[in-house]
């Protein structure tokens, strides 16, 4: 019998992840550059469901997995250059350009919360001002990373249409820049209005270990 209630959330949670990756793999734009694209949510998400038992993050934290998650499924069944929506939004405001990447990279910064969590859990810092300058060099170092294999596909991919689209960058020779940017900014924001409800679930977590060491659940 389940007794904590949030896991009946958590399940219902990864079958959503799971129909919407389902849907990503029916006739994508190119099933290299889906590949290419949904790798990294791939690997995040086993990561959290083999350490489910062990190490259960907060409700708040697997909902943001879960969002990331589902934006890159999306991205990587049309390419991030034509999310329909986004294309819509595009010729209707006679944009330049494309914008769920920048959209995706800025919702990004929602995993500072996931990054926070695993350093107060595991008291790699007290909270304060060093926690939050940690936790946005984390998030920075992530984002810079992921323009550099960006950067690297484009070298090593012999396909130029699958390595430009992998890319992204519709013409902006700034876009690597716009795309950290914008996940920092992201990042800081996800801390200002997320980091009080977060401190509250982190605190329920502890309460729920303690009466599991006591035998009170």
């Amino acid at each position: 019998m389940i007794r904590d209630k949030s896991v009946y959330f958590h399940l219902l949670l990864i079958l959503f992840v799971i129909t919407v990756f389902i849907w990503s793999i029916y006739k994508p734009a190119g099933y290299l550059i889906w590949a290419m694209e949904v790798l990294p949510a791939i690997v995040i998400c086993m990561i959290v469901l083999i350490t489910y038992n062990k190490f259960r993050l907060t409700s708040l934290s697997y909902i943001i997995i879960a969002i990331l998650s589902i934006l890159t499924f999306i991205g990587g069944h049309y390419t991030y250059a034509k999310v329909p929506l986004f294309t819509w939004i595009k010729d209707y405001f006679e944009l330049n350009r494309n914008h769920y990447d920048r959209f995706g990279h800025f919702l990004k910064g929602l995993f500072a919360i996931v990054i926070r969590e695993i350093l107060i859990r595991k008291r790699v810092t007290k909270k304060g001002p060093w926690l939050i300058s940690v936790i946005l060099s984390f998030s920075l170092a992530i984002g810079a990373m992921y323009e550099i294999i960006e950067w690297i596909s484009t070298k090593l991919t012999k396909n130029r249409k699958t390595s430009t689209e992998f890319l992204g960058a519709q013409g902006d020779i700034w876009d690597a820049q716009w795309d950290m940017l914008l996940n920092f900014i992201g990042s800081i924001l996800a801390l200002l209005i997320l980091s009080k409800v977060h401190n509250r679930l982190l605190e329920k977590i502890k309460g729920m270990k303690y009466k599991k060491e006591k035998g009170l659940l």
